[in-house]
């Protein structure tokens, strides 16, 4: 569970927090009482997805896709909005 400080008091005691988080605590920073970040400890390194199993799903999705999609109309589209 995440201990709850204020943005006024983590800016304070970073220095403090940093040490704790590192030993694995975390906290929650509120400002006016809503939070708005989270200090975590790192989590260890992940291997990198494969490849080839990234393009495949890319591919398989594209599939579903009906017709040809030209990027360029897309942001065109989206900037009229």
């Amino acid at each position: 569970m995440s201990t709850e400080v204020s943005a006024f008091e983590a800016k304070k005691r970073l220095s403090e927090l940093r040490r704790e988080t590192e030993r694995g605590k975390s906290y929650v920073i509120l400002r006016r009482g809503k939070p708005v970040a989270r200090l975590i400890p790192p989590q260890e390194p992940t291997s990198a997805p494969d490849l080839a199993s990234v393009l495949a799903s890319f591919r398989e999705i594209r599939k579903r896709v009906p017709g040809t999609v030209k990027v360029r109309e897309l942001i065109e589209a989206g900037r009229r909005v």
